[in-house]
């Protein structure tokens, strides 16, 4: 197109017919505009004696044309849904509070009891052309009884055989499909793992979710977000420490010392953290694929982060005992999964998004004084 050239006429061998080539102006927002200039036009010949716009009545109209509502009878596009799996999980509930914050309209929020997402005879109950966007907040997280035969069983079946299930209807009804990944994709032994790091994971909780994450990426438009030491509204570590740490200053109680494995190191994810950057991404339209999200600054060990909580909860951070993996679950009586050594992620990509983030310490800090005065405690 050729801005900010003259208005110009051509004649053609049709009586009557003009043809204006009109004057195109643009700004550096990329915005462009058509002027209509009688004056001007009349000057080259544009006749001055016929009617615009032409009469409703005397117009060529189709036959969709005539049966079509006016605009004032017509009515609005309704937004294609978003369904959220998962809905009661400590994310599931992240996200359902973030929708709820911003007033977002077309969300759904399922669980197994309503749409088991693993079954494949679940997806006929649903009409997939309402829904643009499918956000996979369910899993099953529980990684030492996926190393027994009844947990092996339901883990291959929520984290892989769902997910898979997932992709493929994203990938028939042209939807957007979020899907969270795990630390325990990897087996540790790097030092921070980037996104092109091949799988490699140490345990049966760690293979089914890399399974469902080879499926998920399958679908052509697809987000991975690959998190670690997830906590949120539920059962979880912060909240196991906090308890731990009450007992210990309270007077009644015997105990005196806590350990804490001391040979994993990491760092925290927040699920309010993972619902915005979710809502981020979709939102600003960023390139499909797979993105490492964790909080920032220091990476450190789960006794590091125990201390900080013990700390903060009753000052009494000099309870908690560093313990290396092997010896914490040296007297284990039932199946343990494998952990990885170190699960920092990198979080390069996903920060040249424009994803900022939050400080572990900061939030944490936040989480467990929410978490203290909710229970009533000073």
């Amino acid at each position: 197109m050729e801005f900010e050239k003259e208005l110009e006429v051509t004649e053609t061998n049709i009586p009557g017919l003009l043809v204006f080539d009109l004057s195109v102006h643009d700004d550096n927002r990329d915005w462009f505009k058509e002027n209509w200039q009688k004056a001007k036009m009349t000057a080259l010949g544009l006749p001055t004696d016929f009617q615009w716009p032409i009469p409703l009545e005397e117009s060529e109209r189709s036959e969709a044309d005539l049966h079509h509502p006016i605009l004032k009878d017509a009515k609005p596009m309704v937004l294609r849904r978003t369904l959220v799996t998962g809905a009661n999980g400590q994310l599931g509930r992240a996200i359902r509070e973030y929708v709820q914050e911003h007033g977002f309209e077309g969300f759904e929020f399922t669980d197994i009891d309503e749409f088991d997402f693993s079954d494949p005879a679940a997806y006929a109950q649903i009409d997939w052309s309402l829904y643009g966007t499918i956000i996979n907040a369910g899993a099953y997280t529980a990684v030492d009884k996926a190393e027994t035969p009844e947990g092996r069983a339901g883990a291959w079946k929520a984290n892989a055989q769902g997910p898979a299930l997932l992709a493929k209807t994203a990938t028939e009804h042209n939807l957007t499909l979020v899907h969270i990944s795990s630390d325990y994709v990897f087996d540790g032994v790097a030092q921070v793992h980037d996104e092109e790091e091949p799988f490699a994971p140490l345990g049966m909780y760690g293979q089914t979710k890399a399974a469902g994450d080879i499926a998920v990426a399958t679908a052509p438009k697809h987000y991975i977000l690959c998190s670690s030491w997830v906590i949120g509204d539920g059962h979880n570590f912060v909240k196991t420490m906090i308890s731990l740490s009450d007992r210990v200053a309270d007077p009644n109680e015997a105990l005196e010392q806590v350990t804490v494995v001391d040979d994993q190191i990491g760092c925290l994810t927040f699920t309010q953290d993972m619902a915005r950057a979710i809502f981020f991404l979709l939102e600003r339209e960023v390139p499909y694929g797979t993105y490492d999200l964790t909080l920032s600054r220091d990476n450190v060990s789960w006794a590091a982060i125990a201390r900080e909580v013990f700390a903060q909860a009753n000052g009494n951070a000099q309870a908690v005992a560093p313990i290396n993996t092997e010896e914490y679950f040296a007297n284990a009586t039932v199946p343990v999964s494998p952990r990885p050594a170190y699960s920092t992620l990198d979080l390069a990509k996903i920060e040249e998004t424009g994803v900022e983030p939050s400080d572990w310490r900061d939030e944490l800090h936040t989480y467990v004084a929410a978490a203290r005065k909710g229970s009533g405690r000073a």
